[in-house]
């Protein structure tokens, strides 16, 4: 039996075959139009270019693997969180998407503070109002297009509509509903009392359903799209942190994954939902039922290499740059980054922070910008662990993943800065490798996902801090957490 993994990203939707033992067979990718900025700080995507993404890459992940369609156990799906698709009574798209790094609700944000109070929110869903949330969108879609928001039938996530055209089935896991601020954490059940304040109708919130749970099956006419067989059992699946947890074995109390992609985010599995007062952090359903999580986002992480690479050396490899960035001494030479390209999450809830370089001298090279910038990016990450220690909530170790795993010098970085033995694991496949992990507890090929993950993940690496770099970046850290206070002042002044 083999088992499907789909990720329904930002840039693109990827497919990922796992046979019964937790070993990747294939993987298949689908890029998508690049999302729609009408205004600064918008971002929009249309959810048919997801769902067309996503019938190519499963047609090629089941061309280059040779697998029969009556092979596949079960799917899961996982993707972007936070984004907001709107319905009608027909199930068609009303508009394109707000999704998850929109920043135009901040009205909206203090709208629900005002009528709900900030204290209250966090009590009934363990989070504040963020623009990244799919509640905010929604008002603003109330506040600015009425028309649109007096049809509205059915509201999803974006994993959750590719799942709608692929069963006909609306549905959504706790953990990605965890990300819509409409969600009682504590008690995994939609929140009764936010809606009716919010004025968001109940019946179009999806059916909920733990993330290894089978809520749907594979539809005759998806049949026809993908070349999957009908009937084929689709689990609820996670958001992309939830499932990239999973992926990554991040499932009992103290173990930490440290992951830098577009944004970066540092998660850990808590017993109970731990709640920040002030917000700082998420606190979310785990994609492991009777678990929960906290976690801590960089908006611009990986964002933050690209940028600099675009601007200053436009088509350079990566590895060139990094290349250039490791002969220069951990602290970049008194060479600060700070990383807030899209405003900032965590520790900041600041939508309109900006991003600076601190400390540029004559003898600063292209190669100390680089290592600036893996470094501010790390520090940034830095803060959530910081958060951790303030709020006890245990770490035992970290796994690193996505691109900022990939080198040896971002990972050597992170675990210096961190200061905790770090893993790098044998095969980090990402979110669409933990949602096949999910469809295989669900498949019943594991009796549950300490047992999935017990089976399919392995450490290549472990990574310990170096002494020396530590007392360097601890002075280096000191300096980075005074540059937001600064640069807020002066944005404050002007």
């Amino acid at each position: 039996m083999n088992l499907l993994g789909m990720d329904v990203g930002t840039g693109g939707t990827r497919a990922v075959l796992i046979n019964d033992q937790g070993q990747v067979v294939a993987s298949a990718a689908s890029e998508h139009a690049s999302f729609r900025s009408p205004h600064p700080g918008w971002a929009e995507q249309d959810p048919e270019d997801w769902w067309r993404a996503a019938q190519a890459a499963i047609r090629e992940v089941l061309a280059i693997s040779g697998t029969a369609p009556s092979g596949i156990g079960a799917i899961g799906l996982t993707g972007q969180m936070h984004g907001a698709v709107m319905l009608d009574t027909e199930g068609r798209v009303l508009r394109p998407s707000l999704i998850w790094c929109d920043q135009r609700t901040d009205a909206q944000c203090d709208w629900l503070h005002e009528h709900i109070g900030r204290e209250r929110l966090i009590e009934l869903t363990c989070n504040p109002a963020l623009p990244n949330f799919t509640l905010t969108k929604l008002l603003w879609v109330r506040d600015n297009e009425p028309e649109v928001f007096a049809r509205i039938a059915h509201v999803l996530c974006p994993k959750d509509y590719v799942r709608y055209r692929l069963t006909g089935t609306y549905a959504m896991d706790v953990q990605e509903a965890s990300g819509t601020l409409l969600l009682d954490v504590t008690h995994r059940r939609w929140s009764s009392e936010v809606a009716r304040i919010a004025g968001i109708d109940e019946a179009w919130l999806p059916q909920l359903f733990e993330s290894p749970e089978v809520c749907a099956h594979i539809s005759a006419e998806a049949s026809a799209a993908t070349g999957l067989k009908t009937e084929t059992p689709v689990v609820a699946g996670a958001g992309d942190q939830g499932a990239g947890a999973v992926g990554m074995g991040i499932l009992q109390p103290g173990s930490v994954s440290a992951t830098i992609g577009t944004s970066g985010v540092v998660f850990a599995a808590t017993a109970e939902p731990t709640k920040d007062p002030l917000g700082r952090l998420h606190t979310f359903c785990h994609a492991v039922p009777g678990r929960w999580h906290v976690m801590g986002v960089t908006q611009a992480a990986g964002l933050s290499l690209r940028w600099l690479r675009d601007v200053i050396a436009p088509g350079t490899d990566y590895d060139a740059l990094t290349a250039e960035a490791a002969k220069v001494p951990a602290g970049s030479d008194g060479l600060v980054w700070a990383p807030y390209l899209l405003g900032e999450r965590t520790p900041h809830l600041d939508s309109q922070a900006t991003a600076a370089f601190y400390g540029i001298t004559a003898s600063h090279t292209r190669g100390h910008l680089v290592r600036a910038v893996l470094e501010g990016v790390a520090y940034s990450l830095k803060d959530t662990f910081t958060l951790f220690v303030e709020l006890g909530i245990p770490v035992t170790g970290v796994r690193l993943g996505g691109g900022g795993a990939r080198g040896p010098l971002w990972r050597s970085i992170q675990a210096d800065i961190y200061g905790y033995v770090s893993d790098v694991l044998v095969a980090e496949e990402g979110a669409a490798f933990g949602a096949a992990l999910l469809a295989g507890v669900g498949a019943g090929a594991w009796p549950d996902t300490d047992a999935a993950c017990a089976s399919a993940i392995q450490v290549a690496e472990q990574i310990a801090p170096d002494p020396a770099a530590v007392k360097s970046y601890a002075d280096g850290y000191k300096i980075f957490r005074r540059l937001y206070p600064a640069l807020r002042s002066i944005r404050e002044e002007a």
